[in-house]
């Protein structure tokens, strides 16, 4: 439990870090670094599906706000590093691809059931939420709170999105906004 308050103090001071900084950029990756602490939180909290949507929803939204702050096309460097990166790449696939190999042999054969959770949704399903469809008792009733925090934090980078994405603002009384090319 003591991991979660270490998270949850170090998304507090990353949120104040934002708030306070006065470069753009770096403001954009203390929210980033808020954001993936906060998928940290939804795993160790044992919810890895709203842990997935915020990880995804979060590199999304930073992706897009990175390169809303940045207003430009960056070079691409072709010379100089091009070994170094190539190096890195490649230790990053292999590195994937071992721990891909590891998990999949921790996995059981194909083909054998594992019903111990799902045996319990299908058998009192029925009788302990009354709802004849078992896919929604089980998203309605007995996974509500990941439902919730999937749809929140779906609703968020929407929002987010668009008061990012929208190109007229706030203006002044007779002001005249001209778009950028």
């Amino acid at each position: 439990m003591i991991e979660l308050y270490v998270l949850l103090v170090l998304m507090i001071i990353g949120a104040l870090v934002a708030v306070e900084l006065k470069d753009l950029l770096s403001s954009v990756i203390a929210v980033g670094a808020v954001g993936l602490a906060l998928s940290i939180v939804f795993l160790i909290l044992k919810a890895p599906d709203v842990a997935i949507t915020q990880l995804v929803v979060e590199i999304l939204a930073l992706i897009i706000l990175i390169r809303a702050t940045l207003k430009k096309d960056l070079p691409l460097a072709t010379t100089g590093r091009w070994f170094v990166n190539t190096l890195i790449t490649a230790c990053f696939i292999v590195l994937f691809l071992a721990v891909g190999m590891k998990c999949f042999k921790d996995l059981p054969a194909f083909g054998e059931p594992l019903m111990r959770v799902s045996g319990t949704y299908i058998k009192e399903g029925l009788q302990r939420t009354g709802a004849v469809n078992l896919v929604s008792s089980v998203i309605l009733d007995f996974r509500a709170y990941d439902t919730l925090g999937e749809a929140t934090i779906l609703f968020t980078a929407v929002i987010g999105v668009l008061s990012i994405v929208r190109r007229i603002g706030r203006k002044k009384v007779g002001e005249e906004i001209k778009e950028e090319e």
